[in-house]
């Protein structure tokens, strides 16, 4: 296969000053991409701000002999990232990429948790993936061509203690996907999740040392790239960590058809072996493929 290259392209990278974000834009840069870096500079919680950590990676992918732009707009702002979209539509005419990687944490259990964090961290990870994508669909759409990754998490996935907000964010881009997926199929943009573990600041109290040296965020780029490349799948939820891949899938499982007259509570109850019986079991593509195979079943079962 021949090596992956973004000579030409234009590349958006949230959450850019540090990190993984740090990994992937500096990649990005080395294999030939014009990139936006991207971040607020605020501390791991979301409060603070500076340009700092944007500015340092971005002077060093200019002194490397790339080219990047640094950004420090916050990416729950409507306003600001539109502006920041219409400023690298003037500076180079075209938006390839983006990898929605900006996030904080404010971890706590559900009991304890006030909704301001709560909200905090669903109007980072979601709600600023929503305005950033959205702020790049329409020059992606026109020039028919555009790769988006929405970065998720096992903690959303399979959930994680004390992580209600960050979890539920993090699943809300992957339905933010599923449907992006479909409406951007025909213009040539391709959407997909990377599912990370590596050594960052959001990792760094959690795991040992010798641990955090395996889970490095470079192995996790490889992967990055992989999704934004012109090759690029589309709808896959990629997962890396420490030289790991692998892929999250969902499926439904065949289940049963009930009667009328059975479709009752206790009547769930009793059948709900077969209910979650994998053999038969499939991926769908929509959400009406759900309800052909409901109907298709009643049909048949009324005969």
């Amino acid at each position: 296969m021949n090596a992956i290259s973004f000579e030409g392209k234009v590349a958006i990278v949230t959450g850019a000053g540090n990190g993984l974000g740090k990994s992937h834009a500096l990649e990005l840069a080395r294999r030939g991409a014009k990139v936006v870096v991207n971040d607020f500079g605020g501390d791991l919680d979301g409060t603070g701000s500076s340009k700092t950590a944007a500015e340092t990676v971005a002077e060093e992918i200019n002194k490397s002999g790339g080219e990047a732009l640094a950004n420090s707009a916050d990416v729950s702002n409507v306003k600001d990232i539109d502006e920041l979209v219409l400023k690298i539509l003037s500076k180079w005419g075209r938006i390839d990429i983006l990898v929605n990687n900006a996030g904080i944490l404010r971890d706590k259990t559900f009991a304890k948790m006030e909704i301001k964090d709560f909200k905090a961290v669903v109007d980072v990870h979601l709600i600023g993936s929503a305005i950033c994508t959205k702020a790049v669909w329409e020059p992606m759409r026109e020039q028919k061509y555009g790769r988006v990754v929405f970065t998720s998490s096992s903690s959303g996935i399979y959930g994680n203690f004390g992580q209600s907000n960050y979890g539920a964010a993090k699943m809300g881009v992957l339905g933010l996907m599923n449907v992006l997926k479909l409406e951007g199929e025909k213009y040539n943009i391709k959407v997909n999740a990377l599912s990370p573990t590596a050594a960052t600041r959001m990792t760094e109290e959690l795991l040992p040392n010798d641990a955090l040296k395996l889970l490095t965020v470079e192995s996790v780029t490889a992967g990055l790239i992989f999704l934004v490349s012109e090759e690029a799948p589309n709808r896959l939820i990629l997962c890396a960590g420490a030289g790991g891949y692998a892929a999250t899938r969902i499926y439904e499982t065949d289940g049963i058809f009930l009667a009328p007259n059975k479709q009752s509570p206790e009547d769930v109850a009793k059948n709900i072996n077969a209910i979650i019986d994998i053999d038969g079991q499939e991926m769908y593509e929509q959400g009406s493929q759900q309800t052909m195979k409901f109907a298709t079943k009643a049909s048949k079962g009324l005969k």
